[in-house]
């Protein structure tokens, strides 16, 4: 357990026994950790709280349910409670939450694992060093684990938002700590390949298929930049969303001499280009928030106004890519 956030979390705790109902929120478009965290969390209130009233909210991610999380049944605005404890997970501000309701709360908790750029919650946990934000509410967990235990449901959903914000234990976030949580839910009995890693990454023939058109629209810069452009026509032709734009990023992320990897996806609803960002070592959230965006210095979002940003964005990364190099040579010398 993070030490420092014991004081935090007996608050939270606090605040959960004395609510008769819990309304858990995430964020818009969700990943594997937004719905992870959200379901993990909320399977373990119901186990350890079996009286109070606990609720999902949010859309449905297009692929990632039914196939591992549970479809979210949407409340009316008559039906939503009226006096409850909202805790919103993996959200770093409140434009970014799926169901405005939430600010209709007596009370707020916020977990995340982001840049703490928008404290809004009465009580904020926030560690932007964790691989996750699944990570960070199996900490909180295991503060009371014994009074109240994980079950192996809500160590899968868990498992599955650290597997995915952690591309599978691969990119610089993952900690010795990040293994050690690993390892605490798998003995809840999980069964990691077929509980998690077959439902996260099945795929059909029309992802292949959406793979190849990806693969023939990569653009390499000498600068060391990869990214691919999705127009409309492609995201209608290719039957996705705009959201799963970027879910072919990884295709890009170990490849010789590129430093950082690109998707940008036409958003015609909201007359903007997606634009999410990786990088292998180099810092890119600074650059994401001159495009409207932020994140993780590794993992990052923001958007354009226009395919005329491109070479602007290009150029700030191949900059800042020079500069890297160079300091890393000196390092090496």
């Amino acid at each position: 357990m993070i030490k420092r956030n014991k004081k935090a979390y007996k608050e939270v705790l606090k605040e959960i026994r004395k609510a008769d109902t819990i309304v858990v929120f995430r964020h818009e478009i969700p990943d594997y950790d937004a719905l992870g965290t959200q379901y993990g969390l909320v399977t373990w209130l119901k186990n350890s709280f079996p009286t109070k009233k606990i609720l999902v909210t949010g859309k449905d991610h297009p692929v990632f349910t039914p196939r591992l999380y549970p479809s979210i049944e949407q409340i009316s605005d008559e039906d939503f409670p009226k006096d409850f404890l909202a805790i919103v997970v993996d959200t770093a501000n409140t434009k970014r939450v799926d169901d405005k309701r939430f600010l209709n709360a007596q009370k707020i908790i916020k977990f995340d694992h982001h840049p703490n750029v928008e404290p809004f919650g009465a009580i904020n946990i926030v560690q932007d060093e964790l691989s996750s934000c699944s990570e960070l509410i199996y900490d909180f967990i295991s503060y009371k684990k014994k009074k109240y235990p994980l079950s192996r449901v809500a160590a899968m959903y868990l498992f599955s938002g650290i597997a995915g914000d952690s591309g599978r234990f691969l990119f610089s976030s993952v900690t010795k700590s990040t293994f050690l949580v690993a390892g605490e839910l798998m003995d809840t009995g999980l069964n990691i390949s077929k509980d998690v890693y077959l439902k996260m990454y099945q795929k059909t023939h029309q992802d292949l298929l959406i793979t190849r058109h990806v693969i023939n629209s990569i653009v390499f810069t000498e600068g060391g930049v990869a990214y691919y452009v999705l127009k409309d026509e492609d995201v209608k032709r290719l039957n996705i969303t705009p959201g799963q734009g970027k879910d072919n990023l990884s295709l890009m992320s170990n490849l010789e001499d590129i430093e950082v990897w690109m998707s940008i996806t036409e958003d015609v609803e909201k007359n903007e280009w997606r634009l999410s960002i990786r990088s292998k070592e180099m810092p890119i959230n600074e650059v994401a928030t001159h495009f409207g965006g932020g994140g993780h210095a590794n993992a990052s979002g923001g958007k354009l106004k226009s395919l005329d940003e491109i070479p602007l964005l290009v150029n700030e990364l191949e900059e800042r890519i020079r500069v890297y190099r160079d300091k890393s040579k000196i390092s090496i010398k």
